[in-house]
């Protein structure tokens, strides 16, 4: 048997981590390779072989065909685990060539009918140099051009397909984010293109809790046999349910590299908000404004100072800007006052930014030495600055919109006038809309097909939060201009209600007066229709904020 102490001593968690190794459960290794291995006559790929889990269950899968004494082939980079992975896959019945190096190098050789595996997750901040370069020259050989955002996986998915015969199938367990960001837009389009048949199978709870992020299972099939115009989804609790998976959904996309999100929601759900924007009812936030980051410090503890602390300083007016504080909790409501901004400094947050004039005080030019003792200059975004201690101004938008959010993103007229730092966006709204946009986008956007399409173009954080970035702000769902404008005044009568609700936390009760002015009337959404939209809504917030609390 192999000695798992020998094994620990060679490698440790915090190393896996770092070269984005999870252990994959043994009931998701067994369910992929039943799928993918269909007669003892299969060739069998693990591109990451680890300590070969997919190997182990692939040489079961070809004994149970008759086979006596499997061959089985893997690429790993750790070379422990390779040394590891031939143990183990002998101890099973078989024997293994497990190639030790980069995957990314390996020359694509198209003999193996059957590729599974679970591909490294390592994010773009994480995924640098010389392996990044290799890793979009790999997927490059496919035509498959990736951004330098993409984490390697994606590359991953392109490169492991270029080793199949044709006809081969393929079976990846992959971050979630397949569904969802942008940079996947490729990879999406490449599965669709390049394959007879895709299908994907969907968690409703976190199976990788170590890994802070949610997974599905790629089951591609028909290589150099597509393109396909559909996918097959299939929705499991967990991984022990994967021995019993239900009836399974089929999903035709408009656009497949587009965000796959929407195959979580019934067509029923999807129909009113298709309607109502073809009618002109609804329409983008871009058509408003425009969704921007905000500030960058290098240094928010530095920058981000309370007004007791700006008095403690001997700090003056001229070395500091308003700010609205760091975070977004106290962006519930429908409006940031002048009021506010002052009851939040008094409560010890951080109102205001240091940022010395041209010509600091002597306070500030003590606040800076100081910055300077602390290394706060050596900060990325302080040292690439003419004057470290200057942060470049955005300017005040019209309107705040959290990105990081429990319950659903919200929108805040920014009455105030301060500005934000990158814990929010700014919607800087069209001067022809400016003056509605900031009185009633605030409450018009809290209507139930609003929040049911931001859990569809937004994305799930660890922690069940739902993260929306600038360019899926843009194509965010709300009501237009003009069907505000014809409910301005019932927008006016219940915007002081809303107000009330929402700050007792009521989102559900506010919500649901807001839908009764711009939703529930002749020619607009149904009352059954409603129905489909708020369980929809209800239920992708669900999984969601489920896959969250089972993470902790």
């Amino acid at each position: 048997m192999i000695d798992r102490s020998e094994s620990a001593a060679a490698d440790n968690p915090v190393l896996r981590k770092a070269r984005g190794a999870f252990f994959t459960p043994e009931p998701i290794t067994r369910f992929l390779a039943d799928w993918a291995i269909r007669s003892g006559g299969d060739t069998v790929l693990e591109p990451s072989a680890g300590d070969a889990a997919f190997l182990v269950e692939a040489v079961r899968r070809l004994r149970e065909h008759g086979l006596a004494a499997p061959h089985v082939n893997g690429v790993e980079i750790h070379e422990h685990s390779a040394g590891l992975a031939t143990r183990r896959v002998a101890e099973a019945g078989g024997s293994a060539d497990i190639t030790v190096g980069d995957f990314f190098l390996v020359q694509p050789d198209a003999r193996y009918s059957v590729v599974i595996g679970n591909p490294p997750y390592i994010r773009y901040q994480d995924f640098s140099g010389a392996a990044r370069t290799a890793s979009r020259e790999a997927a490059l050989k496919a035509g498959v051009a990736l951004t330098a955002l993409a984490s390697s996986w994606a590359a991953f998915t392109i490169h492991s397909a270029l080793f199949l015969t044709p006809g081969g199938r393929m079976g990846l367990v992959l971050p979630a984010e397949l569904l969802s960001v942008n940079y996947a837009s490729a990879v999406r389009q490449f599965l669709f293109d390049r394959f007879r048949s895709v299908e994907l199978v969907m968690f409703t709870e976190r199976v990788f809790p170590e890994a802070e992020a949610d997974v599905v299972l790629l089951m591609a099939d028909g290589f150099d046999e597509g393109p396909t115009d559909h996918a097959t989804i299939y929705q499991a609790q967990d991984a022990d349910a994967l021995a019993t998976l239900g009836v399974p959904l089929t999903w035709t996309p408009s656009d497949p590299s587009g965000k796959w999100t929407g195959l979580l929601v019934a067509a029923d759900a999807v129909e009113p908000l298709r309607r109502l924007r073809a009618t002109g009812y609804f329409t983008d936030l871009q058509h408003w404004g425009e969704t921007t980051l905000g500030m960058v410090t290098g240094n928010n503890r530095y920058f981000a100072l309370s007004p007791a602390r700006a008095d403690e300083l001997g700090l003056s007016r001229k070395d500091l800007v308003r700010l609205s504080p760091p975070g977004s909790a106290h962006l519930r409501g429908l409006e940031l006052s002048r009021g506010d901004v002052t009851r939040l400094g008094r409560a010890g947050k951080a109102t205001w930014l240091f940022r010395p004039s041209d010509t600091p005080s002597p306070a500030a030019q003590a606040y800076i030495h100081a910055g300077e003792v602390a290394g706060v200059n050596n900060a990325y975004k302080c040292r690439i600055r003419k004057h470290w201690y200057r942060v470049p101004l955005v300017p005040a938008a019209d309107l705040l919109l959290t990105c990081m959010n429990a319950d659903t993103p919200r929108l805040t007229t920014n009455s105030a006038g301060v500005h934000h730092l990158n814990s929010v966006h700014g919607v800087y709204l069209h001067e022809q809309v400016r003056d509605l946009g900031r009185e009633l986008l605030p409450v018009a956007s809290l209507n139930s097909l609003t929040l049911l399409n931001a859990e569809m173009v937004g994305r799930s954080y660890g922690g069940g939060i739902l993260k929306l970035e600038p360019r899926e702000a843009d194509v965010w769902a709300v009501p237009t201009p003009e069907h505000v404008t014809a409910h301005a005044d019932a927008l006016r009568r219940v915007k002081p209600e809303v107000a009330r609700l929402l700050k007792r936390g009521e989102l559900d009760n506010a919500v649901a007066l807001v839908d009764d002015v711009l939703l529930t009337g002749p020619g607009v959404v149904s009352e059954s229709d409603m129905t489909f939209v708020r369980h929809a809504h209800t239920t992708l917030a669900g999984r969601r904020i489920a896959r969250g609390r089972r993470g902790r």
